[in-house]
């Protein structure tokens, strides 16, 4: 038992005493009873609004929904191994891998430079992917609060999502779904609002991150486009690293440019190119390349 949670449990015993009441210890189960996770965070103990943010709870409070996915865009949830573009995300993932041993990684920022250029499919397809493994967890979360399509892609409600969590409407278990896909948990965006920039910039979201981050290996946050609103920058302070998703023989290489400067190195990955054409089927192609050593990315 750790530290932690025998001060609540001694907290919670004397308050009881003193009202004449008794005490349920295991509200206070900490992550080292989960298996496969450490008892290193204190956030992930404390009780909140919705409980201790164990992965006990998450599973009791997140009900397996019947979702609906779109086939067409969703390449991972027939069961399939060699779809088109499976491969390509495979290989990203690979990539992202050899980079978390550079680097602490495991919050991942999805955006483009304007809309259409295929950044919530590269999201949803990027978790999808992470959960093929064995044992992986992975949460996806629509932050486009502006346009949320996610909801869409894989086939569910769009609430309670993120928005209601931002305005204190809602606790962490309430806004997450998980579907058919063993290990992928799902926030969607949630009520439309009129001041998504206001929103996301209050702090709530980063409390949410420190509180999830625990139970998952991976977190995939789909963000609106870079060029036209400022949602995606105020989004990437809260994450280890920044994906930016360009469309092939579309979008115009000085908007590229133009969004690259909105991030430092540091922050970004890398870039997906979506939508190449020739040999490829639609969707087929994508191209991750760092930005660690290199000026202008090249394709591989």
């Amino acid at each position: 038992m750790s530290r932690i949670h025998e001060a609540l449990l001694r907290a919670e015993q004397e308050r009881a005493a003193r009202e004449g009441g008794s005490v349920t210890p295991s509200i206070f189960a900490p992550v080292s009873d989960t298996p496969g996770f450490a008892d290193n965070s204190e956030l992930s103990t404390m009780p909140a609004s919705g409980g201790p943010f164990t992965l006990q709870n998450l599973l009791a409070r997140t009900g397996q929904r019947q979702w609906q996915p779109d086939a067409e865009r969703m390449l991972f949830f027939d069961g399939g191994e060699a779809g088109a573009g499976t491969e390509e995300f495979r290989t990203l993932r690979s990539r992202l891998y050899a980079t978390r041993e550079r680097m602490p990684l495991k919050t991942i920022l999805v955006t483009s430079a304007l809309p259409q250029e295929g950044k919530s499919f590269t999201s949803a397809n990027l978790a999808q992917v992470m959960v093929r493994q064995h044992g992986r967890r992975a949460l996806l979360i629509d932050a486009d609060l502006r346009g949320p399509r996610l909801h869409q892609m894989l086939g569910t409600e769009v609430g309670p999502g993120l928005s209601e969590y931002l305005q204190e409407k809602n606790d962490e278990f309430s806004i997450m779904q998980r579907g058919p896909l063993e290990n992928l948990f799902f926030i969607p965006g949630g009520s439309s609002i009129a001041d998504p920039a206001e929103l996301v910039g209050n702090g709530r979201l980063k409390t949410l991150l420190q509180r999830v981050e625990p139970l998952f290996d991976w977190i995939i946050i789909d963000s609106p486009p870079v060029i036209a609103v400022s949602d995606a920058s105020v989004l990437a302070k809260a994450c280890d690293g920044v994906l930016l998703v360009v469309r092939s023989h579309s979008t115009p290489s000085d908007v590229a440019r133009k969004a690259r400067q909105e991030f430092s190195e540091q922050v970004l990955l890398g870039v997906v190119l979506n939508g190449t054409r020739g040999d490829a089927a639609p969707y087929a192609r994508y191209y991750y390349e760092s930005y660690a050593k290199k000026e202008v990315p090249a394709q591989v």
